[in-house]
């Protein structure tokens, strides 16, 4: 209740009291003519403790819990006393019933002053831990906690969101933390994939420039070798750049769509060189849902999945696509006869630059398959990895179909 709105119901407060004390005169046998003069006398009293109440109620605002509480049990009793001799005088109650109710509302205000210490003493100790476990927040410590109360349901209340909210931010900076830790990995992984690659190039641009190479047929060698170590970084530095997107929403914001079968053939023509330098086969079953709707972004999942498929299956081996709609979407599976996964690998493959080869050499960006989880994900699917060592790989995601 704003300040102003407080001012307002006090008025209506005394004037409630008033007529109450009229009421009490009035059931104990005031005529007309008293009841009258007692309305006259609560006139002055009221508007005197309208008066008292605007000045007081400041003071008791930087006071605390306890001593507001005190205040108010000895007020309510002063008021009950007042009213009591204003009865008195006029001769409504006797003398000797004033004594008696004035020594029993002396005896309540020691009872109301008992009160309000017990009732303000547990509300103050739960005050302390509030500002205690606020504190200890701040400073840091993530696993402070208010705990139970017991001070009433709006005390507790307040205890119950603080922790809720404690909760929340220790779970956003644990969120927050993990995420620094894997942007610090990712940075790690870059700059020694990155490291490679440019030292060869500068290696054999030096060996050029500086004349150590002439001959046309080393030269040409090493043009295909820059390139090579040129395509690594464009690989590199493309999948970085999706996965920036992925972490700014772009996905979410895209409206694009794309069939299916169109999205599996340009992958296929992508990876069609590679896969037929080594003497792979590449097939396709689609089982009739080429027509599908998709997002565009599935063309480089199903990309990806293929050069990681041709990169590691032998010559002469087989790559083969599979999709089929089910009742959870569209599900497309990709499946080589390479050397397989070992089983304690299979959760570390959709790793940022894991590797089953610990010199971290073979070709590609060691991006690939993190990509294609980040994108599978984003698109409000799943992708799992599936092998038996030496006998090859499956890859199978599912994704929700898109409406044209």
């Amino acid at each position: 209740m704003k300040r102003w709105e407080a001012f307002l119901v006090l008025p209506v407060v005394v004037l409630a009291g008033a007529l109450g004390t009229l009421a009490v005169a009035a059931a104990l046998g005031a005529e007309g003519g008293e009841l009258t003069h007692l309305a006259v006398l609560l006139i002055p009293a009221g508007l005197a403790t309208i008066v008292s109440t605007l000045v007081v109620a400041p003071l008791l605002a930087r006071s605390s819990l306890r001593l507001r509480l005190v205040s108010v049990s000895v007020i309510s009793a002063l008021v009950s006393l007042g009213n009591l001799a204003v009865l008195s005088r006029l001769m409504i109650v006797d003398e000797r019933d004033a004594a008696l109710i004035a020594t029993l509302l002396l005896y309540s205000i020691g009872t109301g002053v008992g009160a309000a210490l017990v009732l303000g003493r547990s509300s103050t100790v739960a005050v302390a831990r509030l500002a205690s476990t606020a504190t200890a927040l701040g400073e840091g410590d993530l696993d402070a906690r208010t705990g139970t109360l017991n001070a009433g349901p709006e005390l507790d209340r307040l205890g119950a969101t603080l922790d809720q909210m404690a909760g929340r931010l220790q779970n956003a900076i644990d969120r927050e933390r993990s995420a620094d830790g894997r942007r610090r990995d990712l940075m790690t992984a870059v700059s020694h994939d990155l490291r490679t690659p440019l030292a060869s190039l500068r290696a054999m641009v030096e060996a050029i420039d500086d004349g150590v190479v002439d001959d046309v047929p080393t030269v040409r060698r090493y043009a295909v070798e820059m390139r090579h170590a040129v395509d690594s970084l464009v690989f590199l530095v493309d999948d970085l750049f999706e996965l920036a997107q992925l972490d700014a929403g772009a996905i979410e914001v895209e409206t694009a769509r794309a069939r299916l079968e169109d999205v599996v053939l340009s992958a296929i023509a992508t990876c069609e060189t590679q896969a037929h330098e080594k003497r792979l086969s590449l097939r396709t079953r689609l089982n009739g849902v080429g027509g599908a709707t998709c997002s565009p972004r599935l063309g480089r999942v199903v990309q990806n999945l293929l050069q990681n498929a041709i990169r590691h299956t032998p010559a002469d081996g087989s790559v083969w696509i599979e999709a089929r709609r089910s009742p959870s979407g569209l599900e497309l599976a990709v499946q080589d006869t390479g050397e397989g996964i070992e089983p304690g690998a299979l959760d570390r493959v959709f790793e940022p630059f894991w590797r089953g080869d610990p010199s971290r050499t073979g070709a590609g960006s060691g991006l690939g398959l993190a990509l294609a989880k980040r994108i599978v994900e984003a698109l409000g699917g799943s992708i799992v990895a599936e092998s038996v060592p030496s006998r090859g790989a499956r890859f199978a995601l599912v994704v929700p179909e898109l409406q044209p």
